[in-house]
């Protein structure tokens, strides 16, 4: 008993942390020092662009999950994954949590980016009937990097409040509580909300929606199938 105490006290704090989400999280503190060092390298190739954008690669749908765009961005993001990804991931194990991770990722992206397209079609429209702002749009749209986890980190929220409905949850700022579900549902209609009216420019919003509309649509498949808490070691 004593040898077990001083081992798990030497161990220290990260060897409690499911393998999974430890390993996201020295993933993109990695990827956030190695940014610090050459912003640019690490932004024109790894970020997430517009198909049709000179900088765009195949691999940044994926890559763009690692990238942050700051310490706060990275540490709520790291945060929340650690508070809401643990609790998955000792339900469902490592892969199955990886697996619902990339795909709430993935589909974020793509959600992003096809509301991108949407615009773009119709700025392309304007353009044809010569207005300068419209090409001045299309061209930030094109030269406008996206990165963060934050797509999979609200999937990995809608994950937790339909597995814990009911869990209470307390906001930081404000000091609000509310069941998992309904915390949710508040913050979809929040970036529902800003994503239509541009309200906080520069952010992703229809990315965060999607993360959440793939999130549910995994769990419900799992529930269907009765894989919901099947793991995956």
């Amino acid at each position: 008993m004593s040898y077990y105490s001083y081992d798990s006290g030497r161990r220290g704090f990260m060897s409690n942390v499911p393998v999974a989400v430890k390993n996201l999280i020295i993933i993109n503190t990695l990827i956030m020092v190695m940014t610090a060092l050459n912003e640019q390298f690490m932004y024109a190739n790894f970020a997430l662009f517009y198909p049709t954008s000179p900088f765009f690669h195949w691999w940044q749908p994926v890559t763009h999950m690692f990238m942050h765009g700051g310490f706060w961005h990275l540490f709520f993001n790291m945060y929340t994954l650690f508070i809401f990804g643990s609790a998955l991931e000792r339900i469902w194990g490592p892969k199955k949590f990886l697996i619902f991770y990339f795909v709430t990722g993935l589909g974020a992206a793509f959600i992003h980016t096809g509301v991108e397209w949407l615009q773009m079609q119709h700025w392309m429209t304007q353009a044809a009937e010569g207005s300068m702002a419209a090409q001045v749009s299309i061209h930030a749209l094109k030269m406008t990097p996206t990165v963060g986890a934050s797509g999979a980190i609200y999937g990995i929220l809608m994950g937790y409040a339909m597995l814990y409905p009911d869990a209470v949850l307390t906001l930081l700022f404000p000091p609000v509580s509310m069941k998992a579900k309904w915390f949710v549902l508040v913050f979809a209609a929040i970036e529902l909300f800003t994503g239509i009216t541009g309200v906080g420019g520069g952010i992703a919003h229809f990315a965060h929606l999607g993360g959440l509309i793939f999130g549910f649509l995994l769990i419900w498949y799992w529930k269907r199938k009765r894989m919901l808490y099947s793991r995956m070691d």
